[in-house]
C-alpha cells in the first residue's frame, strides 16, 4: 500500500486539475484499496485505450492515453520497484526516457567526445529503427524481462499489459511503462556494441543511433552488422536513410542539434518551427493581445533548447523582444498565481 500511495504521488504531478485525480484525491484509501485487491487476485487488467495522433515535427504518431485509475497508478507502482533495476542495466550512453539522462547531457558527452578525440571522431555512422515502437514484439520483450525478473506475480502484471495491444506486436506510445521497455528492447544489444564490437564512441537515444570512428569502411561494414543483428535477434529493420559523413563537414544532426567540432547549432526543422512560433507571439502582442500561458511555456522551452547551443543571433533576433512580456506573464501570472 506504502508503494501504491507514493505511485499515486508521482502519477498525479502536474495534472491535479484532473477529474480523474481529483476524483482518487477525494478518497484515496478507497480507490488505492480497490487497486490493491485487483493486482493481490489478478483481476486487474489494462483499460482500453483512447488514441489520438500527434505530429512530432513531420512525423504523425498515433499516441495512446490510459485512465488515471487504475492504469497510470498501477504503472508508476511497478516503475518505482524496477526502474532502478532496468538503468543499472543501461549503458551509460543510452538515453531518453531516464531520470537526468535526456538530450542535454547526451550532448554533452558527444561534444566532449568530439572535442577531446576529433581524429577518432572523425567519421559518422547515423541510423535508427523503422517504426519502432510499432515493431517491437511482445514474446521477445517478455523473455528479456524473464532473464531480468523471476518473480512470478510481477511477470503476470508485465504480461497483461504488455498483451493489451492487439496482435504480438507493438508496444503503446504514451504508457509510462513502455519508455523504458522500449529501452530496454535494445539493452543487450548495446552491451553487445560496446563490449563484443568494442565501440568506444555510441550513443543511442530510444531508437536513434550514432557511432563516430576514424574509419570510414569500418562504420559500413558495422552497418551491415548491426542490421544483421537487429532482424535476427530482436526482429526490427533498421531504416533506409542510413548514412556515413565525415562528422566536421555537415555536422551530426542529432537529439535535436548539428554537433560540429568547435560549435553547436539547432536543428534547422526546430530553428524554423522556433522562429515561426516567436513571430507569431510577438504578432499577437504588437496587436494589443496579452501573452498566454501556452505562448509563456513554449518560449521558456525554446529557451532552454538555445542556451545549449550557438545561438546569440536567433536569441537576439526571435527572443529578445518578448523576454519583457515573459518576464511580466511570469510574475503577475505563474509566480502570483492566477495562472
Amino acid at each position: 500500500m506504502d508503494n501504491l500511495r507514493l505511485a499515486h504521488e508521482k502519477a498525479r504531478l502536474g495534472k491535479g486539475w484532473y477529474k480523474e485525480v481529483k476524483m482518487v484525491n477525494e478518497n484515496p484509501d478507497h480507490y488505492l484499496k480497490l487497486l490493491q485487491n485487483m493486482l493481490k487476485n489478478k483481476t486487474y487488467k489494462t483499460s482500453p485505450y483512447e488514441t489520438y495522433l500527434k505530429n512530432d515535427h513531420g512525423k504523425e504518431r498515433e499516441i495512446f492515453k490510459l485512465p488515471y485509475f487504475p492504469d497510470r497508478i498501477c504503472q508508476w507502482a511497478i516503475m518505482l520497484v524496477i526502474e532502478p533495476v532496468l538503468i543499472r542495466n543501461f549503458t551509460k550512453d543510452t538515453y531518453s526516457a531516464i531520470p537526468g539522462r535526456g538530450t542535454h547531457l547526451c550532448l554533452s558527452r558527444m561534444k566532449e567526445a568530439i572535442k577531446k578525440d576529433p581524429q577518432g571522431t572523425k567519421y559518422c555512422l547515423k541510423m535508427d529503427v523503422s517504426k519502432y515502437y510499432p515493431s517491437i514484439k511482445h514474446d521477445i520483450l517478455k523473455q528479456k524481462y524473464r532473464r531480468k525478473f523471476k518473480d512470478p506475480n510481477l511477470l503476470w502484471l508485465l504480461d497483461e499489459i504488455i498483451d493489451s495491444t492487439e496482435g504480438n506486436k507493438g508496444i503503446p506510445i504514451g504508457n509510462y511503462l513502455s519508455q523504458y521497455s522500449g529501452n530496454f528492447y535494445l539493452s543487450q544489444f548495446d552491451h553487445w556494441i560496446k563490449e563484443v564490437k568494442q565501440v568506444k564512441y555510441y550513443y543511442r537515444y530510444m531508437d536513434d543511433m550514432v557511432i563516430l570512428s576514424d574509419n570510414k569502411d569500418e562504420l559500413h561494414r558495422l552497418q551491415i552488422e548491426i542490421s544483421d543483428v537487429l532482424k535476427s535477434k530482436l526482429d526490427l529493420k533498421m531504416k533506409g536513410n542510413w548514412q556515413v559523413f565525415p562528422t566536421f563537414v555537415r555536422g551530426v544532426d542529432f537529439i535535436g542539434y548539428r554537433i560540429f567540432e568547435d560549435y553547436v547549432l539547432l536543428r534547422k526543422s526546430i530553428a524554423t518551427d522556433y522562429k515561426r512560433k516567436m513571430s507569431r507571439i510577438l504578432q499577437k502582442i504588437e496587436a494589443g493581445q496579452l501573452m498566454t500561458e501556452h505562448d509563456w511555456a513554449s518560449f521558456n522551452s525554446y529557451k532552454g533548447w538555445l542556451k545549449h547551443c550557438d545561438s546569440h543571433r536567433l536569441y537576439q533576433k526571435y527572443s529578445a523582444p518578448l523576454q519583457v512580456h515573459s518576464d511580466y506573464y511570469y510574475t503577475h501570472y505563474i509566480k502570483g498565481g492566477v495562472a
